[in-house]
C-alpha cells in the first residue's frame, strides 16, 4: 500500500528526517530505507535504530514519529495511475485483496480521508500488519501475508459457490524489496512498481529483486530449497523464491497505462 497506492513512503521519510535533523544525524538514505520498506514496524524499527543511533530514547523516538504521523498521513493521496487501475480491476471483475505491513491505527490515519480508493477492496479482504493471523516474525518477505489475503478471497467465493483461485493465478502488485520476495514465495506472479530511489538504488539488481533474490539469497539458495522439497522435506519452512528471468515478475515505472492484456485481465 504505502508507496504502491499511496505516497506514503515519502511522508516516512519526511518524519524520520526531521527527527534525524533534530538529533543531528544525517538524512535517511535510501539503502537503509529499502531495508525498512514493506517490512512490519518492530523489524523495521530494529534495523532504523541499528543505523541512526539516536541520542534519544526509543520511547521518545516514538513520541515524536507518532506526532509528526498524526499531522501529516491525513494528506496522503494516490499515486499515479492508483483509481483508474482500481476501477477498471473492479469493472473487470477482479477479485481484489490488500496486503499490507501498515497497522491498524496507522492505516486509519492514512485511509480514512480516501474512501474512494478503498472502497474497492472489502472490509474481511484487508490484511493489516498487525492482524492477528499472521504468526510472529512472519511478516514480509516471508509469504504469510499474501497467502493469507488469497484466503479471505476464497472463503468469499466459497460461501458464493464459487471456483477457488490458486496462488499462480494471482497477480500481487509491491513496490518493496521484500514485498516482491513475499509474493514469489507465495508462488504468485508479480509487478514490482518501486519508487525512482529505490530502482536507482537496485540499478544492476534488478532481476535478482524480481527473482525474490535480492535479500540475501542467491541461485545457490534457491537450488538447495528446491531439493530438499523435492526430497520431502519441508523447504527450511518457506516458501521458494524465484529464478532470475523466469517469467513470473516484471518491473513497471507506473501503474499508469496498465498493461492489462499482458496479465490476462480482459473486458468485464
Amino acid at each position: 500500500m504505502d508507496g504502491l497506492l499511496l505516497d506514503t513512503e515519502d511522508i516516512y521519510t519526511l518524519c524520520n528526517n526531521i527527527i534525524l535533523r533534530e538529533c543531528n544525524r544525517p538524512d535517511l538514505p535510501w539503502n537503509i530505507k529499502a531495508q525498512l520498506q514493506g517490512r512490519p514496524g518492530p523489524e523495521a524499527g530494529e534495523i532504523f535504530h541499528a543505523w541512526a543511533q539516536l541520542p534519544i530514547s526509543r520511547a521518545e523516538y516514538i513520541r515524536k514519529n507518532s506526532e509528526l504521523q498524526h499531522k501529516h498521513f491525513p494528506s496522503a493521496q494516490p499515486l499515479p495511475g492508483v483509481l483508474e487501475l482500481l476501477r477498471t480491476l473492479n469493472e473487470r471483475g477482479v477479485q481484489l485483496a490488500l496486503a499490507t505491513s501498515s497497522h491498524a491505527a496507522n492505516f486509519k490515519l492514512k485511509t480514512s480521508h480516501l474512501d474512494r480508493l478503498f472502497r474497492y477492496f472489502p472490509e474481511q479482504q484487508r490484511l493489516l500488519g498487525d492482524d492477528k493471523r499472521i504468526p510472529p516474525g512472519r511478516g514480509k518477505p516471508a509469504p504469510d501475508i499474501y497467502l493469507l489475503a488469497l484466503g479471505t478471497i476464497n472463503s468469499r467465493l466459497r460461501k458464493q459457490g464459487k471456483e477457488e483461485i490458486r496462488p499462480d493465478e494471482c497477480l500481487v502488485l509491491e513496490d518493496s524489496v521484500p514485498g516482491v520476495e513475499a509474493g514469489r514465495r507465495a508462488g504468485m506472479r508479480v509487478v514490482w512498481c518501486p519508487h525512482p530511489a529505490l530502482l536507482k538504488e537496485y540499478k544492476g539488481r534488478e532481476k535478482e529483486v524480481l527473482a525474490g533474490l535480492a535479500n540475501g539469497g542467491g541461485d545457490e539458495q534457491v537450488e538447495e530449497v528446491m531439493e530438499e522439497a523435492a526430497a520431502g522435506g519441508e523447504g527450511k519452512g518457506r516458501g521458494l523464491p524465484g529464478r532470475r528471468d523466469d517469467g513470473w515478475a516484471e518491473l513497471l515505472k507506473s501503474l499508469e497505462n496498465f498493461p492489462y492484456g499482458r496479465y490476462g485481465i480482459g473486458g468485464a
